[in-house]
Protein backbone atom coordinates (compact mmCIF):
# COMPACT_ATOMS: atom_id res chain seq x y z
CA UNK A 1 0.00 0.00 0.00
CA UNK A 2 1.24 3.30 -1.18
CA UNK A 3 0.60 6.44 1.77
CA UNK A 4 1.12 10.30 0.91
CA UNK A 5 3.17 11.43 4.15
CA UNK A 6 3.98 15.03 3.80
CA UNK A 7 5.61 15.32 0.42
CA UNK A 8 6.84 12.37 0.39
CA UNK A 9 5.47 9.10 -1.18
CA UNK A 10 6.45 6.13 1.00
CA UNK A 11 5.68 2.34 1.61
CA UNK A 12 3.12 1.62 4.33
CA UNK A 13 5.01 -0.85 6.92
CA UNK A 14 8.58 -0.14 5.88
CA UNK A 15 10.39 -0.10 8.49
CA UNK A 16 13.65 1.40 6.92
CA UNK A 17 14.02 3.81 3.95
CA UNK A 18 16.54 5.65 1.81
CA UNK A 19 14.99 8.93 1.75
CA UNK A 20 14.85 11.49 4.38
CA UNK A 21 11.29 12.01 5.83
CA UNK A 22 8.57 10.56 7.54
CA UNK A 23 6.68 6.84 7.40
CA UNK A 24 3.87 4.95 9.35
CA UNK A 25 4.55 1.96 10.78
CA UNK A 26 2.24 -1.23 10.82
CA UNK A 27 0.76 0.34 14.59
CA UNK A 28 -0.08 3.60 12.50
CA UNK A 29 2.73 5.00 14.32
CA UNK A 30 3.78 8.20 12.29
CA UNK A 31 8.30 8.23 12.63
CA UNK A 32 11.12 10.90 11.24
CA UNK A 33 13.54 8.88 8.86
CA UNK A 34 16.52 10.01 8.09
CA UNK A 35 19.65 7.90 6.14
CA UNK A 36 17.99 4.86 7.13
CA UNK A 37 17.56 5.49 11.05
CA UNK A 38 13.99 5.21 12.55
CA UNK A 39 13.18 7.54 15.73
CA UNK A 40 9.61 7.86 16.99
CA UNK A 41 8.78 11.65 16.83
CA UNK A 42 7.90 13.27 20.19
CA UNK A 43 4.36 14.31 21.14
CA UNK A 44 2.86 13.73 17.81
CA UNK A 45 -0.80 12.28 17.63
CA UNK A 46 -1.10 9.29 14.75
CA UNK A 47 -4.03 10.09 12.74
CA UNK A 48 -4.64 5.66 12.59
CA UNK A 49 -5.43 3.26 10.79
CA UNK A 50 -6.18 5.01 6.78
CA UNK A 51 -8.03 1.94 6.18
CA UNK A 52 -10.96 2.37 8.55
CA UNK A 53 -14.29 3.68 7.26
CA UNK A 54 -17.53 4.23 8.72
CA UNK A 55 -20.75 5.27 6.68
CA UNK A 56 -21.25 8.97 7.52
CA UNK A 57 -21.38 11.39 4.95
CA UNK A 58 -22.02 14.26 6.60
CA UNK A 59 -21.86 15.87 9.90
CA UNK A 60 -24.41 13.73 11.97
CA UNK A 61 -27.59 15.85 13.89
CA UNK A 62 -26.01 13.95 17.02
CA UNK A 63 -22.17 13.21 16.86
CA UNK A 64 -21.23 12.25 20.00
CA UNK A 65 -21.57 8.58 19.55
CA UNK A 66 -20.00 8.60 15.87
CA UNK A 67 -17.28 10.39 17.56
CA UNK A 68 -16.71 7.76 19.66
CA UNK A 69 -16.88 5.48 16.67
CA UNK A 70 -14.44 7.03 14.75
CA UNK A 71 -12.17 7.51 17.81
CA UNK A 72 -11.94 3.76 18.09
CA UNK A 73 -12.08 2.94 14.18
CA UNK A 74 -9.24 5.11 14.33
CA UNK A 75 -7.25 3.29 17.27
CA UNK A 76 -8.30 -0.27 17.52
CA UNK A 77 -5.19 -0.53 19.67
CA UNK A 78 -5.69 2.58 21.81
CA UNK A 79 -1.67 2.05 22.68
CA UNK A 80 -0.83 3.44 19.45
CA UNK A 81 -2.71 6.56 19.24
CA UNK A 82 -0.72 9.11 20.51
CA UNK A 83 3.51 9.50 20.95
CA UNK A 84 3.38 7.23 24.32
CA UNK A 85 1.24 3.91 25.12
CA UNK A 86 0.24 5.06 28.50
CA UNK A 87 -0.96 8.96 29.12
CA UNK A 88 -3.33 11.01 30.63
CA UNK A 89 -5.26 11.05 27.47
CA UNK A 90 -6.15 7.47 27.48
CA UNK A 91 -7.98 8.23 30.79
CA UNK A 92 -9.12 10.90 29.56
CA UNK A 93 -11.20 9.34 26.56
CA UNK A 94 -12.00 5.93 29.23
CA UNK A 95 -14.24 8.66 31.00
CA UNK A 96 -16.63 9.72 28.06
CA UNK A 97 -16.31 5.82 26.91
CA UNK A 98 -18.06 4.58 30.44
CA UNK A 99 -20.63 7.16 30.29
CA UNK A 100 -21.45 5.66 26.77
CA UNK A 101 -21.35 2.30 27.90
CA UNK A 102 -23.67 3.16 31.11
CA UNK A 103 -25.89 5.01 28.61
CA UNK A 104 -26.34 2.60 25.89
CA UNK A 105 -25.76 -0.66 27.60
CA UNK A 106 -23.27 -1.45 24.82
CA UNK A 107 -20.56 -3.52 25.67
CA UNK A 108 -18.12 -2.91 22.69
CA UNK A 109 -17.14 0.42 25.15
CA UNK A 110 -16.68 -1.50 27.71
CA UNK A 111 -14.40 -3.93 26.26
CA UNK A 112 -12.38 -1.75 24.05
CA UNK A 113 -10.97 -0.05 27.70
CA UNK A 114 -10.49 -3.47 29.15
CA UNK A 115 -8.24 -4.41 25.96
CA UNK A 116 -6.28 -1.27 26.55
CA UNK A 117 -5.76 -1.86 30.85
CA UNK A 118 -5.25 -5.50 30.61
CA UNK A 119 -1.67 -4.65 28.91
CA UNK A 120 -0.82 -2.66 31.97
CA UNK A 121 -1.28 -4.66 34.27
CA UNK A 122 -0.73 -8.74 35.06
CA UNK A 123 -3.11 -11.31 36.14
CA UNK A 124 -3.21 -10.30 39.84
CA UNK A 125 -3.54 -6.82 39.21
CA UNK A 126 -0.11 -5.56 39.87
CA UNK A 127 0.39 -2.10 38.25
CA UNK A 128 2.91 -1.91 34.78
CA UNK A 129 1.60 1.60 33.69
CA UNK A 130 4.15 3.94 33.41
CA UNK A 131 5.85 5.41 36.50
CA UNK A 132 4.20 7.81 38.65
CA UNK A 133 6.97 10.36 38.57
CA UNK A 134 4.07 13.21 37.05
CA UNK A 135 0.42 13.92 37.72
CA UNK A 136 -0.30 12.94 34.57
CA UNK A 137 -0.04 9.35 34.42
CA UNK A 138 -1.60 8.97 37.36
CA UNK A 139 -5.19 10.16 35.48
CA UNK A 140 -5.79 7.16 33.47
CA UNK A 141 -5.93 5.47 36.93
CA UNK A 142 -9.61 6.54 37.19
CA UNK A 143 -10.32 3.90 34.52
CA UNK A 144 -8.96 1.03 36.80
CA UNK A 145 -11.41 2.31 39.71
CA UNK A 146 -14.63 2.80 37.27
CA UNK A 147 -13.90 -0.87 35.34
CA UNK A 148 -13.62 -2.22 39.04
CA UNK A 149 -17.05 -0.79 39.31
CA UNK A 150 -18.26 -2.10 36.30
CA UNK A 151 -17.03 -5.55 36.37
CA UNK A 152 -16.11 -6.32 40.13
CA UNK A 153 -12.65 -7.92 38.65
CA UNK A 154 -10.60 -7.39 41.98
CA UNK A 155 -7.30 -7.15 39.58
CA UNK A 156 -8.73 -3.86 38.95
CA UNK A 157 -9.36 -2.40 42.28
CA UNK A 158 -5.54 -3.78 42.81
CA UNK A 159 -4.22 -1.99 40.33
CA UNK A 160 -5.81 1.25 41.58
CA UNK A 161 -4.61 0.81 45.42
CA UNK A 162 -1.14 0.75 44.03
CA UNK A 163 -1.41 3.78 42.28
CA UNK A 164 -3.10 5.23 45.55
CA UNK A 165 -0.34 4.42 47.53
CA UNK A 166 2.44 5.98 45.46
CA UNK A 167 0.11 9.10 45.87
CA UNK A 168 1.33 9.05 50.06
CA UNK A 169 4.55 10.41 49.27
CA UNK A 170 4.23 12.91 46.12
CA UNK A 171 5.51 16.34 46.98
CA UNK A 172 3.14 19.25 47.08
CA UNK A 173 3.18 23.08 47.78
CA UNK A 174 0.96 24.50 49.76
CA UNK A 175 -1.30 21.38 49.61
CA UNK A 176 -0.79 21.43 45.58
CA UNK A 177 1.04 18.80 44.00
CA UNK A 178 3.96 19.84 41.67
CA UNK A 179 3.12 19.08 38.05
CA UNK A 180 6.64 16.74 38.06
CA UNK A 181 8.25 15.63 41.31
CA UNK A 182 11.88 17.05 40.52
CA UNK A 183 10.20 20.71 40.39
CA UNK A 184 7.22 22.87 42.64
CA UNK A 185 5.78 24.18 39.74
CA UNK A 186 1.70 23.77 40.43
CA UNK A 187 -0.01 23.18 36.73
CA UNK A 188 -3.92 23.95 36.70
CA UNK A 189 -3.86 20.82 34.56
CA UNK A 190 -2.31 18.65 37.36
CA UNK A 191 -5.43 19.49 39.28
CA UNK A 192 -7.91 17.04 37.06
CA UNK A 193 -4.94 14.71 36.19
CA UNK A 194 -4.81 13.44 40.17
CA UNK A 195 -7.82 14.62 41.68
CA UNK A 196 -9.72 12.76 39.17
CA UNK A 197 -8.05 9.85 39.98
CA UNK A 198 -8.85 10.31 43.72
CA UNK A 199 -12.30 11.15 42.85
CA UNK A 200 -13.24 7.80 41.39
CA UNK A 201 -11.22 6.02 43.98
CA UNK A 202 -13.29 7.38 46.57
CA UNK A 203 -16.66 6.76 44.21
CA UNK A 204 -15.46 3.13 43.63
CA UNK A 205 -12.38 1.66 45.11
CA UNK A 206 -11.82 2.74 48.73
CA UNK A 207 -10.64 5.33 51.18
CA UNK A 208 -13.14 7.73 50.87
CA UNK A 209 -11.99 9.98 53.52
CA UNK A 210 -8.39 9.76 52.79
CA UNK A 211 -9.14 10.37 48.50
CA UNK A 212 -11.50 13.41 49.14
CA UNK A 213 -9.28 15.46 51.99
CA UNK A 214 -6.38 14.99 49.31
CA UNK A 215 -8.36 16.30 46.41
CA UNK A 216 -10.38 19.30 48.60
CA UNK A 217 -6.92 20.23 49.45
CA UNK A 218 -5.39 20.51 45.89
CA UNK A 219 -8.51 22.49 44.52
CA UNK A 220 -8.81 25.05 46.87
CA UNK A 221 -5.11 25.60 46.88
CA UNK A 222 -5.13 26.18 43.11
CA UNK A 223 -7.76 28.32 43.67
CA UNK A 224 -6.30 30.44 46.50
CA UNK A 225 -3.06 30.71 44.13
CA UNK A 226 -4.67 30.97 40.53
CA UNK A 227 -8.12 31.98 40.62
CA UNK A 228 -8.98 35.93 40.02
CA UNK A 229 -11.45 37.72 41.07
CA UNK A 230 -13.10 37.58 37.86
CA UNK A 231 -13.54 33.88 38.74
CA UNK A 232 -11.04 32.92 35.62
CA UNK A 233 -8.13 30.92 36.57
CA UNK A 234 -4.36 31.42 35.64
CA UNK A 235 -2.59 28.24 33.98
CA UNK A 236 0.24 27.65 36.90
CA UNK A 237 2.19 28.88 39.52
CA UNK A 238 6.02 28.02 41.46
CA UNK A 239 7.59 28.35 44.33
CA UNK A 240 10.83 28.86 42.31
CA UNK A 241 10.00 31.87 39.72
CA UNK A 242 13.76 33.04 39.30
CA UNK A 243 14.30 29.47 37.77
CA UNK A 244 11.40 29.18 35.99
CA UNK A 245 10.27 31.00 32.05
CA UNK A 246 7.14 31.50 32.43
CA UNK A 247 6.68 32.96 36.17
CA UNK A 248 6.44 36.58 37.46
CA UNK A 249 9.41 36.86 39.22
CA UNK A 250 7.30 38.77 42.30
CA UNK A 251 4.23 36.33 42.38
CA UNK A 252 5.48 33.16 40.72
CA UNK A 253 2.02 33.16 38.65
CA UNK A 254 1.75 32.18 35.16
CA UNK A 255 0.62 35.21 33.15
CA UNK A 256 -2.77 33.54 30.93
CA UNK A 257 -5.93 32.32 31.47
CA UNK A 258 -5.49 29.10 28.90
CA UNK A 259 -8.86 27.80 28.35
CA UNK A 260 -8.13 24.28 27.62
CA UNK A 261 -6.35 24.57 31.21
CA UNK A 262 -8.57 26.27 33.01
CA UNK A 263 -10.87 24.06 31.52
CA UNK A 264 -9.40 20.77 32.98
CA UNK A 265 -10.24 22.17 36.51
CA UNK A 266 -13.18 22.96 34.91
CA UNK A 267 -14.37 19.09 33.87
CA UNK A 268 -13.07 18.01 37.68
CA UNK A 269 -15.16 20.33 39.74
CA UNK A 270 -18.43 19.31 39.73
CA UNK A 271 -17.28 15.40 39.15
CA UNK A 272 -15.46 16.09 42.58
CA UNK A 273 -18.71 17.67 44.20
CA UNK A 274 -20.78 14.78 43.08
CA UNK A 275 -18.83 12.37 45.22
CA UNK A 276 -18.30 14.68 48.16
CA UNK A 277 -21.98 15.43 48.81
CA UNK A 278 -22.92 18.42 51.12
CA UNK A 279 -22.32 16.57 53.98
CA UNK A 280 -18.45 16.60 53.32
CA UNK A 281 -16.92 20.08 55.50
CA UNK A 282 -15.15 21.14 52.65
CA UNK A 283 -17.90 21.20 50.42
CA UNK A 284 -19.40 24.68 50.59
CA UNK A 285 -15.61 26.44 49.90
CA UNK A 286 -15.22 24.19 46.37
CA UNK A 287 -18.88 24.63 45.54
CA UNK A 288 -17.59 28.51 46.44
CA UNK A 289 -14.72 27.94 43.96
CA UNK A 290 -17.13 26.39 41.39
CA UNK A 291 -19.70 29.08 41.61
CA UNK A 292 -16.96 32.26 40.71
CA UNK A 293 -15.82 29.89 37.91
CA UNK A 294 -19.01 29.28 36.08
CA UNK A 295 -19.11 32.74 36.70
CA UNK A 296 -16.49 33.85 35.00
CA UNK A 297 -17.29 31.31 32.54
CA UNK A 298 -20.11 32.99 31.43
CA UNK A 299 -19.04 36.60 31.74
CA UNK A 300 -16.42 35.63 28.98
CA UNK A 301 -18.61 33.65 26.61
CA UNK A 302 -17.62 35.27 22.72
CA UNK A 303 -21.56 36.26 21.78
CA UNK A 304 -20.98 35.96 18.31
CA UNK A 305 -20.03 32.21 18.27
CA UNK A 306 -20.76 30.64 21.59
CA UNK A 307 -17.24 29.95 22.40
CA UNK A 308 -14.52 30.61 24.17
CA UNK A 309 -10.85 32.13 22.85
CA UNK A 310 -7.70 30.19 23.43
CA UNK A 311 -6.43 32.78 25.93
CA UNK A 312 -10.12 33.47 27.31
CA UNK A 313 -10.17 37.01 28.53
CA UNK A 314 -8.77 38.40 25.82
CA UNK A 315 -10.87 38.00 22.75
CA UNK A 316 -10.51 41.51 21.23
CA UNK A 317 -7.45 40.86 20.12
CA UNK A 318 -7.24 39.98 16.84
CA UNK A 319 -4.81 37.03 16.73
CA UNK A 320 -7.01 35.11 19.45
CA UNK A 321 -9.19 32.72 18.31
CA UNK A 322 -12.27 30.32 19.58
CA UNK A 323 -11.16 27.08 20.90
CA UNK A 324 -12.61 24.01 20.46
CA UNK A 325 -10.92 22.26 23.28
CA UNK A 326 -11.73 24.68 25.97
CA UNK A 327 -15.28 25.34 24.73
CA UNK A 328 -15.91 21.64 24.80
CA UNK A 329 -15.00 21.70 28.53
CA UNK A 330 -16.39 24.73 29.58
CA UNK A 331 -19.61 23.23 28.33
CA UNK A 332 -19.03 20.01 30.05
CA UNK A 333 -18.90 21.85 33.10
CA UNK A 334 -22.07 24.13 32.92
CA UNK A 335 -24.08 21.15 31.58
CA UNK A 336 -22.92 19.12 34.67
CA UNK A 337 -23.01 21.54 37.29
CA UNK A 338 -27.17 21.86 35.84
CA UNK A 339 -27.88 18.33 35.61
CA UNK A 340 -26.26 18.29 38.97
CA UNK A 341 -28.52 21.43 40.74
CA UNK A 342 -25.64 23.21 41.47
CA UNK A 343 -26.04 25.96 38.56
CA UNK A 344 -29.66 27.28 37.93
CA UNK A 345 -30.78 25.81 34.59
CA UNK A 346 -32.65 29.53 33.69
CA UNK A 347 -29.00 31.31 34.48
CA UNK A 348 -26.78 28.79 32.42
CA UNK A 349 -28.99 26.28 30.24
CA UNK A 350 -28.07 28.80 27.24
CA UNK A 351 -24.47 29.29 27.84
CA UNK A 352 -24.20 25.43 27.51
CA UNK A 353 -26.55 25.20 24.61
CA UNK A 354 -24.07 27.91 22.75
CA UNK A 355 -21.34 26.74 23.50
CA UNK A 356 -22.64 23.24 22.22
CA UNK A 357 -23.94 24.50 18.74
CA UNK A 358 -20.71 26.45 18.40
CA UNK A 359 -18.69 22.92 18.77
CA UNK A 360 -20.18 21.46 15.45
CA UNK A 361 -18.10 24.22 13.32
CA UNK A 362 -14.77 21.80 13.94
CA UNK A 363 -16.47 18.75 13.09
CA UNK A 364 -15.97 17.69 9.58
CA UNK A 365 -16.60 13.83 8.25
CA UNK A 366 -13.88 12.53 5.83
CA UNK A 367 -13.33 10.87 2.77
CA UNK A 368 -13.37 7.02 4.83
CA UNK A 369 -16.67 8.45 6.54
CA UNK A 370 -14.76 9.11 10.13
CA UNK A 371 -15.51 12.36 11.80
CA UNK A 372 -12.04 14.68 11.87
CA UNK A 373 -12.02 17.09 14.88
CA UNK A 374 -10.70 20.94 13.58
CA UNK A 375 -8.67 23.62 14.84
CA UNK A 376 -7.14 22.44 18.24
CA UNK A 377 -3.78 22.28 19.28
CA UNK A 378 -1.90 19.19 20.57
CA UNK A 379 0.02 19.05 24.25
CA UNK A 380 0.23 22.47 24.40
CA UNK A 381 2.26 23.40 27.63
CA UNK A 382 2.95 26.54 29.62
CA UNK A 383 3.61 29.30 27.78
CA UNK A 384 5.38 33.14 28.78
CA UNK A 385 3.29 35.22 27.20
CA UNK A 386 -0.17 35.51 25.25
CA UNK A 387 1.93 35.63 21.61
CA UNK A 388 3.23 31.95 22.54
CA UNK A 389 -0.15 30.69 23.60
CA UNK A 390 -2.42 31.68 20.38
CA UNK A 391 0.63 30.91 17.94
CA UNK A 392 0.69 27.10 19.10
CA UNK A 393 0.60 25.30 15.54
CA UNK A 394 -2.90 23.47 15.02
CA UNK A 395 -3.65 20.19 14.43
CA UNK A 396 -6.31 17.67 12.91
CA UNK A 397 -7.48 15.35 15.37
CA UNK A 398 -5.78 16.68 18.49
CA UNK A 399 -6.20 14.63 21.16
CA UNK A 400 -7.30 16.53 23.74
CA UNK A 401 -9.61 18.32 21.73
CA UNK A 402 -11.38 15.29 20.22
CA UNK A 403 -12.02 13.71 23.52
CA UNK A 404 -12.82 17.15 25.23
CA UNK A 405 -15.70 17.30 22.33
CA UNK A 406 -16.69 13.97 23.06
CA UNK A 407 -17.17 15.10 26.33
CA UNK A 408 -19.16 17.34 25.85
CA UNK A 409 -21.23 15.59 23.09
CA UNK A 410 -22.63 13.21 25.38
CA UNK A 411 -23.83 15.26 28.15
CA UNK A 412 -25.38 17.48 26.25
CA UNK A 413 -26.64 14.68 23.86
CA UNK A 414 -27.40 12.19 26.61
CA UNK A 415 -31.27 12.26 26.18
CA UNK A 416 -30.91 11.04 22.63
CA UNK A 417 -28.50 9.11 23.17
CA UNK A 418 -30.37 6.98 25.41
CA UNK A 419 -33.82 7.01 23.14
CA UNK A 420 -31.87 5.63 19.93
CA UNK A 421 -30.69 2.85 22.53
CA UNK A 422 -34.59 2.03 23.36
CA UNK A 423 -35.64 2.46 19.44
Amino acid sequence: MIVMVGSQLLTWGQQTVTVTGEVMDEHFITSKVTQEVITKTRRMTSQGNPQATLPYKETPEYWAVPLAESLMARYPDYRYAYWKDYSYVHGYAFEALFRLYVLTGDKKYLEYVVHYLDHFIDDAGNYKGDKLTNLDNFMTGSAYCSLFYHTKQDKYKTAALQILKAVDDYPSSDGQFWHGNKSPNMWIDGVFMMQMFLTRCAQYVGEREKCLDIACRNVISAAKHLQREDGLLLHAWTTQPEKTAWANRQTGLSPEVWSEGMGWYALLLPELLEVMTPSHPLYRQVNDIYQRMAQGIKRYQDNNTGGWYMVVDKGTNAMNYIDPSGTAMFVYSIQRGIDLNLLRKKDYMNVAQKGYDCLRAFIKVNKNGLLDILGGCDGVTIKPDFLTYVTVPKILNAKETVIGMLWAGIIMEKKTIVSQKNK
